[in-house]
């Protein structure tokens, strides 16, 4: 079995992605705007990801025939990448934003 996770499948790649290649030109108030609601959705798509491996977990757990643990285990990796991407993005964030405020003026 070949799985292959494009950027535009990734829940956090693809949620950060296309809002900012495309955001509106103009003061720097708008794009900040574009880039908060885009990390707002990326976490929201990564948070999805983790509650529906959690309950496929459960299921299979449980014993329902209806999951396959192939299903489950794919479903967890997918959670846990989304995860790391959005912990490296935030710590990028945090970084940038140290830097930004030792600059002297």
């Amino acid at each position: 079995m070949d799985v292959r996770l494009s950027p535009l499948s990734s829940p956090t790649l693809g949620g950060l992605r296309s809002p900012l290649a495309a955001r509106p030109a103009g003061t720097g108030e708008a794009a900040g705007a574009g880039v908060a609601e885009s990390f707002k959705s990326a976490l929201r798509d990564v948070s999805q990801a983790q509650n529906q491996a959690s309950s496929l977990q459960t299921r299979v757990q449980m014993g329902d025939p209806k999951v396959s643990l192939e299903e489950t285990m794919l479903a967890m990796q997918k959670a846990q990448i989304g995860f790391q991407a959005t912990l490296h993005v935030r710590n990028r964030m945090v970084q940038a934003y140290t830097d930004i405020m030792n600059m002297s003026v």
